[in-house]
């Protein structure tokens, strides 16, 4: 077995949590489970039999969505739509980070804004368009990207692994709680630079932070309807976007063309060390807010394709630098400007635009920062539905509000990202302090990328020296984006820090918890009780507790079950039922695997179902055991269960189901030490937060009842009490 656990000892600790139940019975449509054939989930019968464990890709058992998605004119819309929201965004508060780093307007020349707008081109080309696009997007799983993927692929080259996944996964949801609140107060804070709003709004930071709110509130709030119907105004909107970034930036460089020298990479690394680059090298920090959205090409992979990725990016990429020199144009013919020194927060990206334009800007700016916010809130959804699948976080509560793939709603998740926001709002009041905040979670992403990349470079596409050239690079390259962002902890770098360190340690605690579930799992074999099950099927001065008895459990071994699920049937008050099942959920490597196996014992009434599925595939049980049943009843392998009574004219010949689950619970009097008890306390603390079983698989409308079991058998020795009579006292 490829746990360690234990087999037939009955005076052994419990076995793992079974507490895994399936989303609710919504329609499956033509979705349809492949069985994995005898000889392939089993070998040979008897006493040897090993672990359930099927090739990655069963043949015909694929999920019927795994395909490669086609390049196309409508999947490339899609694409710049669902993409590029954050990295789009990126000119609407980048160069206005440089010059309030540099000291303002008065301070600008022409070798600040060459050796700044070469650093943001060329920091732009190396993360994102060499790592990212030219590397990243190779390493898929399946068609799918982003760092979970990333790990599944390598994690079996060492368990030390995990951390990277978790500390960089930790970091991208950290960046999904500020990217809202940065983006959309950049947008609204661009309505002071027309006269009107101005006048209306004023100079008081506080009716910003209002507006923001509103807008905040208004975006979390609709989640819950799926973003199927606004997705598809995503592509036109962001298409137009770029189109304008790019068309405002040419026209702008007219003014001062020189700007153009800041293609050639020399002048950034000579302003770096520059005497005259007064930020040092904490100007990094503010270049590296362009790629902020590089992460979003790798994780997004699997929804539009990596094929649609290539063809968009360079037009994007296009887009984005001419912004950037546009606003370094308008920047050379406004320097020393002393009209503009007055501006508090001068944003050259607003101030650019003429004046009849500036409305229509502000407003497109404002349904850009709102799209980038949306796909970081589905980013989201996506990674913590992944993290569960790989048993990195708890099980969640998930709604699936459209068909469109990767729609998904996860209400606790949508929720703390809403509290999140709103607390990241009024605490640094203005975009200008958030940016500090923002950059640093995401250097730490990329850092951790690229260690996984190595590996999967070294160990899987087993390259000799690049892998080596690779990661010294990017490691040294985002060491220094890294240090430099580091520099603003206490300007707001500490939320970002503590933030993720928050969401890491939520996993940490899981995985360690988890850990010691499985090191007290006992296991019992099923053979040794086939007798008691099957006079207790027939023992009829019990009543019948259902027809169809479920048990869900995390044994992937066939012939063996957890003690706890034989005990719950036998000797806390015996189970009677016409047919038992066992049903383990097995999350594959590949993300699209959709296939399942019976082992019946040679009876019929015991069956331990398999389920294989993919870390993308949604864990709706109670649908596939649907099929299952109707299966086995087709081919005989289940007999007729007789129902008298129905609202049906014709009765069905399946009868009713019952889920059993059972919740592990730590007694006071658990003899265990303090650091098991530690990390199996702060499991259950999660647990309890994440909230009930029921309620993370959406079984509220189905028959469930749950038992609580202690995790630890073994407590601590206490002294006997001494019998006195009633009338005496001690």
């Amino acid at each position: 077995m490829n746990q360690k656990t234990k087999v037939e000892q009955p005076e052994s600790e419990h076995p793992a949590e079974t507490d895994g139940v399936a989303a609710p019975p919504s329609s499956t449509g033509s979705i349809s489970l492949k069985r994995v054939k005898k000889a392939e989930q089993t070998g040979k019968r008897g006493r040897g039999r090993k672990t359930v464990r099927p090739p990655k890709t069963i043949e015909g058992a694929a999920h019927p969505k795994a395909h490669t998605i086609p390049v196309s004119l409508g999947a490339m819309l899609v694409t710049i739509g669902v993409v590029y929201g954050d990295i789009g965004t990126s000119p609407m508060y980048v160069t206005k980070a440089l010059l309030a780093g540099n000291g303002g307007i008065m301070s600008v020349t022409e070798e600040f804004v060459l050796g700044a707008l070469s650093l943001v081109i060329w920091t732009v080309t190396l993360l994102t368009t060499i790592k990212y696009v030219l590397v990243s997007l190779k390493a898929d799983n399946s068609g799918e990207g982003g760092i979970f993927a990333l790990y599944s692929i390598v994690r079996r080259f060492g368990k030390w692994l995990i951390i990277p996944a978790m500390l960089g996964g930790s970091a991208l949801l950290a960046d999904g709680v500020l990217t809202p609140a940065v983006t959309i107060t950049t947008a609204v804070e661009g309505l002071r630079t027309i006269p009107e709003m101005h006048a209306l709004i004023g100079d008081n930071q506080t009716n910003v932070v209002i507006i923001t709110l509103a807008i905040v509130c208004i975006l979390f709030a609709v989640q819950r309807a799926g973003t199927s119907k606004i997705g598809r105004a995503f592509g036109p909107v962001m298409t137009f976007w770029f189109l304008f970034l790019g068309g405002v930036g040419l026209i702008s460089m007219f003014a001062a063309p020189q700007v153009l020298l800041a293609i050639n990479p020399i002048y950034g690394i000579q302003f770096l060390f520059s005497p005259n680059n007064h930020a040092g090298i904490m100007i990094l920090g503010s270049c590296f807010l362009a790629t902020t959205g590089a992460e979003a090409l790798y994780s997004d992979m699997g929804h539009v394709g990596k094929g649609n990725i290539y063809a968009t990016w360079p037009f994007v990429k296009v887009c984005l630098i001419l912004s950037y020199l546009g606003q370094g144009a308008w920047l050379l013919a406004n320097q020393g400007n002393s009209s503009l020194a007055g501006i508090e927060d001068l944003n050259p990206f607003f101030q650019m635009l003429p004046d009849m334009m500036r409305p229509f800007g502000v407003v497109l700016s404002a349904l850009a920062a709102i799209i980038a916010s949306q796909a970081l809130i589905t980013g989201a959804f996506s990674l913590v539905s992944e993290a569960s699948r790989l048993d990195l976080m708890p099980h969640l509560q998930v709604f699936y509000p459209a068909e469109t793939k990767g729609q998904l709603y996860i209400p606790l998740v949508n929720k703390v990202m809403w509290v999140g926001c709103i607390v990241v709002v009024l605490l640094f009041q203005s975009s200008a302090h958030m940016e500090a905040a923002y950059g640093l979670a995401i250097t730490i992403t990329m850092l951790c990328t690229t260690v996984l990349l190595f590996i999967y470079l070294h160990s899987v596409r087993k390259l000799k020296f690049f892998p080596f050239v690779f990661v010294v690079f990017f490691v040294m390259l985002e060491g220094f984006f890294f240090g430099s962002s580091l520099t603003k902890f206490f300007h707001g770098g500490y939320f970002t820090i503590l933030l993720a360190a928050l969401i890491m340690s939520i996993m940490l605690c899981w995985y360690a918890g988890t850990a010691v579930e499985r090191r007290q799992a006992t296991l019992l074999p099923v053979r040794s009780y086939l007798d008691q099950l099957a006079r207790l099927r027939d023992d009829q001065t019990y009543d019948l507790v259902a027809d169809n008895l479920v048990y869900l459990t995390n044994g992937t071994n066939t012939d063996y079950l957890d003690r706890d699920i034989l005990f719950s049937i036998f000797d806390k008050h015996p189970k009677r039922a016409r047919a038992w099942w066992f049903v383990n959920v097995e999350v594959m490597d590949d993300p699209y695997t959709f296939a399942y196996s019976v082992e019946n014992f040679d009876t019929d009434y015991i069956f331990r179902v398999h389920l294989f599925l993919g870390y993308k595939v949604n864990q709706r049980v109670n649908a596939y055991l649907r099929q299952i049943v109707q299966d086995l009843s087709a081919s005989g392998e289940l007999p007729p269960q007789r129902r008298d009574y129905s609202v049906y004219k014709r009765p069905g010949n399946i009868g009713s189901f019952q889920f059993c689950m059972l919740r592990k619970t730590l007694a006071p009097e658990s003899d265990i030490d303090s650091r098991e008890r530690t990390a199996i306390s702060l499991k259950y603390a999660i647990r309890g937060f994440a909230g009930s079983p029921a309620q993370w698989f959406g079984l509220e409308n189905s028959s469930v009842f749950v038992e609580y079991v202690p995790l630890f058998t073994k407590f601590k020795s206490f002294d006997k009490l001494t019998r006195i009579a009633p009338d005496e006292r001690p």
